[in-house]
């Protein structure tokens, strides 16, 4: 739910696109995804991405209607707080606990270095994905391409594409290893593409930033996202408080922030 998006193949009206449309058959689905893809991977290139990164990630790539279908469909977000805190929180706090008494160490480094309790990272880390349990199985080049083509926010997915074989290109991730949510948010606390090139941090220094599959880098990076938003180290994370406002660049919802603000202050009181 991070830092943390449709699809209409046009028959009858492609035929009616004017000649100056031509730019705008290039960005988004108003020819085929074939062709479409055919000039984004001109694009990347123009853009540095080597031919490498292009060729392994983009390979064999294919419209999914189903993604299409689910960034159709979705709700407006309407649980209260009372609700949602209630429904997420409690089956995940005996957990959190103990992932606080698991990663004791690798958490009391990262305040160190980071000034962000161990209590608010593990808090995200349940609510986004039962602490790495739940990741998601869609391929992720695969959804974001599906939702580049799209024109409903074609720009948007086109650049977290990019940056999705920029992640293949440094050898964070292989493009099947790159398995997430529907709309492409990937590894255990849910980055976009986008957060991961900025924040994703290798913090056991084993040459790689892997949010998949390495608690420590999903930790620490996961700090760096809320630094890198302005969190400020000894201050509260309660709403009203400097850092609640890092919490709410996680995730826009006010009753999601609220909600791990809630969960961070139960951990720090558990025994």
């Amino acid at each position: 739910m991070t830092p943390r998006r449709s699809l209409t193949i046009l028959t009858m009206a492609a035929a009616l696109v004017l000649p100056g449309s031509a730019a705008l058959a290039a960005t988004c689905g108003n020819g085929s995804f074939d062709a479409w893809l055919s000039d984004f991977k001109t694009d990347a290139a123009s853009k540095g991405i080597s031919q490498a990164a292009i060729n392994t990630g983009l390979s064999g790539v294919t419209l999914d209607q189903s993604v299409v279908s689910r960034d159709r469909s979705q709700k407006v977000f309407s649980q209260s707080f009372e609700e949602f805190s209630g429904r997420m929180v409690p089956p995940r706090l005996t957990r959190g606990s103990n992932m606080m008494k698991q990663y004791g160490s690798v958490l009391s480094r990262i305040e160190e270095q980071y000034g962000v309790p161990g209590e608010v990272l593990v808090a995200i880390w349940g609510l986004e994905t039962d602490f790495g349990v739940n990741t998601g199985k869609f391929p992720t080049i695969r959804s974001l391409a599906t939702l580049a083509y799209d024109c409903r926010r074609g720009d948007e997915f086109r650049s977290e594409l990019m940056d999705a074989l920029r992640i293949v290109e440094r050898g964070d991730l292989a493009p099947n290893e790159m398995r997430g949510a529907w709309a492409g948010e990937i590894g255990q606390t849910q980055f976009m593409p986008s957060s991961w090139i900025k924040f994703a941090v290798d913090f056991d220094r084993n040459g790689k930033r892997d949010l998949l599959h390495n608690a420590p880098d999903v930790l620490a990076s996961t700090a760096n996202y809320l630094v890198g938003h302005g969190w400020q180290r000894g201050k509260d994370w309660e709403p009203g408080s400097p850092n609640f406002a890092a919490l709410q660049q996680w995730n826009k919802s006010d009753v999601y922030a609220r909600t791990i603000a809630y969960f961070a202050t139960q951990l720090a009181h558990a025994p």
